[in-house]
């Protein structure tokens, strides 16, 4: 029987036993970035635009909301990218992590600059013209929807579960240079689950969870084409609810905007 590329994608890598140190602590690295950007979302609200943040501020916030949204989920793939040039003793294989861990969200924080460009441009779009902007932002989900469903989606996704194992030597260059190639994989995975951020609003809690989920099981779980495509029929449905009730589109209208429309 044939088995699928993308569903055995992930079998190569190390056991969830083997990977449990490495996993640990980016996972707790993770689990303090979620700390501090619920406080910063709880201290800012959910407005649209980049809400009058300057671009320092909001690249440390973008790769603080990246970590906690992909840290936990890259354990694995972190033990077994590093795998063959990794000495058995945990007080190395930790470090290693934590440096693929830090690679892997430099092209996210890339990611994040273009972003802060996008937001200034929906920030303008939701005060000059509420209409256009909500429709903007129901073409943003559907755009999120349509993507997970496509081949560039599953092909990148693959890669996502693959462990490219890298032939440099030392633990800092090792994990460095493997973190920032897969993070940059993982943007062409997930770029468009981030991008419903503009719409719903970047300090969206409520969405930052949603898509956290998403990222952890189309990442961990068996049956990834199936988590993907689930995740863009949510999407497209998603679409439809705001082009009827815009004020699920909080990035890009603002409560009272959105009421106002949503009345029109």
């Amino acid at each position: 029987m044939k088995v699928d590329a993308l569903e055995a994608g992930g079998s190569s890598r190390l056991s969830l036993r083997a990977a449990g140190p490495v996993w640990a602590s980016l996972a707790a690295l993770g689990g303090i970035a979620w700390v501090v950007t619920v406080g910063q979302a709880r201290d800012m609200g959910v407005g649209p635009g980049t809400m009058d943040m300057t671009f320092p501020f909001f690249l440390a916030m973008w790769a603080g909301m990246m970590a906690a949204m992909m840290l936990p989920a890259i354990g694995v793939q972190a033990a077994g990218e590093l795998a063959p040039a990794t000495s058995s003793a945990t007080a190395i294989r930790i470090p290693r992590g934590l440096a693929f861990g830090i690679g892997f969200l430099v092209p996210w924080a890339a990611y994040g600059a273009l972003a802060f460009a996008a937001l200034v441009g929906t920030g303008r779009l939701a005060d000059s013209s509420p209409g256009a902007a909500k429709w903007l932002g129901v073409a943003m989900l559907a755009a999120a929807g349509i993507y997970q469903l496509s081949p560039w989606k599953l092909r990148a996704l693959r890669h996502c579960r693959m462990a490219m194992h890298t032939g440099a030597r030392t633990w800092l260059s090792s994990g460095l240079a493997a973190g920032v190639r897969d993070g940059g994989i993982c943007v062409g995975c997930c770029w468009a689950l981030m991008a419903t951020l503009f719409a719903v609003g970047v300090m969206n809690l409520l969405a930052m969870a949603g898509l956290a989920a998403v990222i952890f099981a189309e990442k961990i779980l068996p049956r990834p084409r199936l988590i993907a495509g689930l995740a863009g029929v949510a999407f497209l449905g998603l679409a439809v609810a705001a082009a009827v009730h815009p004020s699920i589109l909080s990035g890009l209208t603002g409560s009272e905007m959105a009421m106002a429309v949503e009345g029109m």
